[in-house]
């Protein structure tokens, strides 16, 4: 393999939109003229939209008298839309504002011509990107001075994943449901990525992780079926969060980024001229 080795972990859909910007990028650059780094895809969670007519009704019928819905990824915003098939204002005989914690989910909606329409959908997203998670949100949310007593908030998420946006509405006063709406499936041990990783220098290794999830079944998996451990490794996390689990797990050097791709590609430039 050659000099260095960057390793996303994205599932494979995200990964490929990652990929071509991130070999545009280190080809502009010209920080790999000597030798182009090797790009791995190693998507450790596939997400899973959930398929079920009546969850699609479900989510109709709460959201026919809903005060506000959050979507906490991208994720769940596709995973919605293609359950519902629908226009977005045509859920209630108000428009619904929309609360999400980050670029990516809000590029989303636009995808779907949220916020595009001749009357917009509010979308309320954390004005700051370091701010880009569900405390940043809250922030935004708490600016409003909504009387949250009064308010029907409906959560779209995957399964399992933090719960604290949700616990802190609740605790405001607001009546709170969180609808999981996809699943993240674990990669499989037997895919040929693994070996992959087996092979490579993990000293001249960079792991782009962008999920605490991911990063705890990389730990689960790295001690259970390997030789070599993460403490040569180098990781590079867009939050807090999710560089406290890669320590956790064993990475030797952990840096962070701000949210974003952008950023995360500007610091991955960065780790290749070291």
């Amino acid at each position: 393999m050659s000099t260095k080795t960057i390793v996303v972990t994205r599932p494979s859909g995200q990964a490929r939109q990652l990929i071509e910007v991130l070999t545009r990028a280190i080809e502009a650059s010209g920080v790999g003229k000597r030798s182009l780094p090797e790009i791995l895809s190693l998507p450790l969670l596939t997400i899973v939209p959930k398929s079920d007519e009546h969850l699609a009704d479900h989510i109709a019928t709460v959201l026919s008298n809903a005060d506000l819905a959050i979507f906490v990824s991208p994720n769940a915003i596709e995973s919605v839309m293609r359950l519902l098939e629908r226009d977005w204002q045509d859920f209630s005989k108000k428009i619904i504002p929309i609360g999400v914690m980050g670029g990516s989910s809000h590029l989303a909606l636009k995808n779907h011509g949220i916020g595009l329409e001749e009357n917009p959908t509010p979308i309320i997203i954390p004005k700051n990107n370091e701010n880009w998670d569900s405390e940043g949100l809250w922030q935004e949310l708490q600016a409003l001075q909504w009387n949250w007593q009064k308010k029907k908030v409906v959560i779209f998420k995957g399964e399992g994943g933090r719960d604290w946006l949700a616990d802190t509405l609740t605790k405001a006063g607001a009546a709170v449901e969180a609808i999981s709406t996809y699943s993240r499936v674990p990669l499989d041990l037997d895919n040929p990525a693994w070996h992959l990783v087996r092979e490579m220098d993990l000293s001249k290794s960079l792991w782009l992780l962008t999920s605490s999830e991911a990063v705890r079944y990389l730990g689960a998996v790295m001690k259970d079926q390997f030789i070599q451990n993460l403490n040569s490794a180098s990781a590079l996390c867009p939050h807090h969060n999710i560089a406290d689990a890669a320590e956790l797990i064993g990475f030797g050097q952990v840096f962070t980024s701000e949210p974003g791709d952008e950023a995360l590609i500007k610091s991955t430039l960065a780790w290749l001229t070291i």
